[in-house]
């Protein structure tokens, strides 16, 4: 099975268990009554009605087992996960535009090709300097414009360092969008086409899922992974271990390939924080794209006409350049 195949199935059936599992609790009393570090071994079938009103039939083994179902109320969503202070190390050396972030990230939380909350960007630091290709995601700021303004507290800190978005609460002002100095933000402006199973779900300020008309969304470092220990599928899906995620309190990141310790990865490796002079302290940091692992070029030169068209002023250069040649 293709990795982004296996991601949208495993979305789908965390979801799914999800929104079983309420149901679940009632029965059982307790997620947690009878749970244990090992998976527990297959039980027979049962019958429960799920919080859409259908008959729906489960392993009984769910009804004790909480290893992978991470149900919180909305007081958790917004409080955050107790002890953690996430953070994102992105390695600019490594990246080839190759677009399986992207990718990935749009499979996970069932957003259109057209609207990424992940993008890459090809950057230049001065006339002279050659250009690079440059992710750019939320940056879950610790001291975030958008919070601030907005009238309806749908945008919020968390106490884990992340910056998520309340879409039962959004009127869709887009005041967040206009005070966020990296533009990060993006508005559904239609109906998002959502599967069905996906569509009749309770609302997650967590999961983002389901999207919702005339509200504002963007990158929320996949809360709702963290808490069953995974990280976001924009990690795993790079295939060259661009984007570290992991926990400044614990000091420990990984990219999926190796896990680091994050003080001595930025210390050794010069780490900065994007357009940090505004006072925003981000919660993603940047290595210098130094001695880089792939040519510039290739980024460009594999990505389809759609993505090439984008950039435009790249391709002036790559026409410049061949011509020298």
């Amino acid at each position: 099975m293709k990795q982004e195949e296996t991601i949208d199935k495993s979305r789908r059936d965390f979801l799914k268990t999800a929104a079983i599992a309420t149901v679940a609790t009632a029965t059982c009393g307790s997620l947690a009554c009878s749970c244990s570090s090992k998976k527990a071994p297959a039980g027979d079938k049962v019958k429960l009605l799920s919080p859409t009103g259908e008959i729906v039939e489960i392993d009984s083994a769910y009804l004790n087992h909480q290893e992978h179902m991470s149900i919180v109320s909305k007081l958790e969503a917004r409080e955050g996960i107790a002890g953690k202070k996430f953070v994102m190390v992105v390695d600019l050396s490594q990246c080839k535009n190759a677009r399986s972030c992207i990718a990935a990230c749009q499979k996970w939380h069932y957003r259109p090709k057209e609207q990424e909350w992940l993008t890459v960007k090809l950057l230049k630091d001065s006339d002279k300097a050659a250009p690079y290709w440059f992710p750019k995601q939320c940056f879950h700021c610790d001291n975030p414009p958008c919070v601030k303004v907005c009238p309806v507290d749908a945008t919020f800190k968390r106490q884990d360092g992340l910056v998520l978005i309340d879409n039962d609460r959004c009127i869709g002002c887009k005041f967040c969008m206009a005070a966020c100095p990296y533009s990060t933000r993006v508005f559904n402006w239609d109906e998002p086409e959502l599967p069905m199973d996906i569509r009749d779900l309770a609302y997650s300020p967590e999961t983002g899922i389901p999207a919702k008309v005339g509200t504002v969304e963007k990158c929320d470092f996949c809360p709702d992974r963290a808490r069953e220990g995974l990280l976001p599928p924009c990690v795993e899906a790079c295939p060259n271990g661009v984007f570290y995620f992991g926990d400044e309190n614990e000091d420990t990141v990984s990219n999926g390939l190796e896990t680091v310790s994050f003080t001595k990865l930025i210390t050794d490796r010069a780490g900065y924080r994007y357009m940090e002079e505004l006072g925003t302290k981000p919660r993603v940091y940047y290595l210098p794209p130094k001695d880089r692992a792939f040519p510039v070029e290739k980024g460009y030169q594999d990505a389809d006409s759609a993505i090439q068209e984008r950039f435009k002023e790249y391709k002036d250069i790559l026409g410049k350049k061949e011509s020298a040649e």
